[in-house]
């Protein structure tokens, strides 16, 4: 072999050999330390409630914790099949939680289905609950009702999607920027057909921000969007989120079927967003949810971190919804603590995701899908755990 081929051969091994150690830096080790929880509220589906789904969490003036999530009724546990908006109370730090009362919907009963709730305090003391009607394959979109009296009575609903498309906005997704701007971070799906069923829809998401800067009376779209020009994705940018960093700068993400969430940055309030790019967070096509702790620099981040590679063993109700972790850090690209296992440690046949986070004085409340084999479906079940503060470290 000539010596010119030997230095060749000795380039590309050593090349490989760095590849493969960057690779191997680049994945954190699997989580192996269970985080302390409690089970404070389990809500499994049962005759005429086939699923209890997502929600969003907010503080009431009177102490109470206020919980709305969407309660299914009928025999459908489907996206698209009917539910009503349930609220919940609890007064004492979510170790408790009053019996369901339900809040009446404009169209509820016209709609295909009404869910992913989140809700907010508005600039001037006013409760906002945000919640996505769908009308058809075609129309699904976030509306905005107010409260004056801590959700006894509600506004008629405002539209935060001037206008009509398909807008994926998962519960706990709305937040108020330090400005006073709020951003609605929504996946849009766009119609390959016009009839009225799930293959019409295109699931490639493409990630769009709604602005509002009159505190919710009226909205637009942002005119930057951002999409994932791959090849091998079939998922798009998917159930995006966005959080507030210090400075201003916003970090957005959206969960993808490439192994990892995605990420985006905007400098400008939500107007306009850098280019999608792999975020630290490996995962499979499911969400990831994230808040930042009240009274510091850092960050709770709540998602599934192993991806859906081709040779991975999943259970038949779980899937690749499993586990389920948190992990703690500062910065997008700075260091945050080893994941901790929420659930899933167990090897049972169950899922764990959509995430809602709420934090009260020392503990943190997650409330989540949790559906096994007698639920039918991993998004069936309502679980709520309460983690002290103290256990994120």
């Amino acid at each position: 072999m000539k010596k010119s081929h030997h230095l060749c051969l000795a380039a590309l091994l050593a090349a490989t050999a760095a590849l493969d150690n960057l690779g191997r830096a680049a994945v954190p080790p699997p989580p192996n330390v269970v985080v302390e929880s409690r089970r404070v509220l389990d809500l499994p589906p049962g005759p005429g409630n086939p699923r209890n789904s997502e929600g969003g969490f907010v503080d009431l003036k009177d102490g109470r914790i206020l919980f709305v999530y969407a309660h299914f009724v009928g025999t459908s546990s489907a996206d698209s099949a009917k539910a009503r908006l349930a609220a919940r109370t609890s007064a004492d730090g979510g170790e408790t939680w009053s019996p369901d009362s339900f809040i009446a919907t404009p169209e509820e009963d016209t709609a295909m289905n009404v869910m992913c709730a989140s809700l907010l305090r508005h600039a001037n003391g006013d409760l906002g609950l945000f919640y996505l009607l769908r009308r058809s394959w075609h129309d699904l979109r976030l509306y905005c009702r107010r409260s004056t009296d801590e959700g006894q009575t509600w506004s008629a609903p405002v539209c935060c999607m001037p206008a009509a498309s398909y807008y994926v906005v998962n519960g706990d997704r709305v937040v108020r920027l330090t400005s006073g701007r709020i951003v609605v971070p929504a996946a849009n799906h766009r119609s390959l057909a016009d009839r009225n069923d799930s293959s019409a829809v295109d699931w490639r998401g493409i990630a769009e921000f709604f602005l509002s800067d009159d505190d919710g009376r009226s909205w637009r779209r942002a005119p930057g969007y951002c999409t994932l020009p791959v090849t091998h994705t079939k998922s798009g940018l998917q159930e995006p989120g966005v959080v507030e960093l210090p400075g201003g700068r916003l970090w957005g993400w959206a969960r993808t079927d490439l192994g990892r969430q995605y990420e985006f940055f905007s400098s400008d309030g939500g107007e306009t967003w850098s280019a999608a790019a792999p975020s630290r967070f490996t995962s499979p096509n499911s969400p990831l949810s994230m808040r930042r702790i009240p009274g510091t620099d850092e960050f709770l981040a709540v998602w599934n971190p192993e991806p859906a590679y081709e040779t991975r063993l999943t259970k038949r109700i779980g899937g690749d919804r499993t586990p389920f972790v948190l992990a703690t850090g500062k910065t997008p690209a700075g260091a945050w603590t080893r994941a901790k296992i929420i659930e899933g440690h167990d090897g049972a046949d169950a899922g764990y995701c959509y995430p809602a986070i709420h934090f009260t004085k020392d503990s943190v409340l997650l409330a989540y899908s949790a559906g096994g084999p007698e639920d039918k479906s991993r998004l069936a079940r309502l679980r709520m755990r309460k983690i002290p503060l103290a256990a994120l470290k």
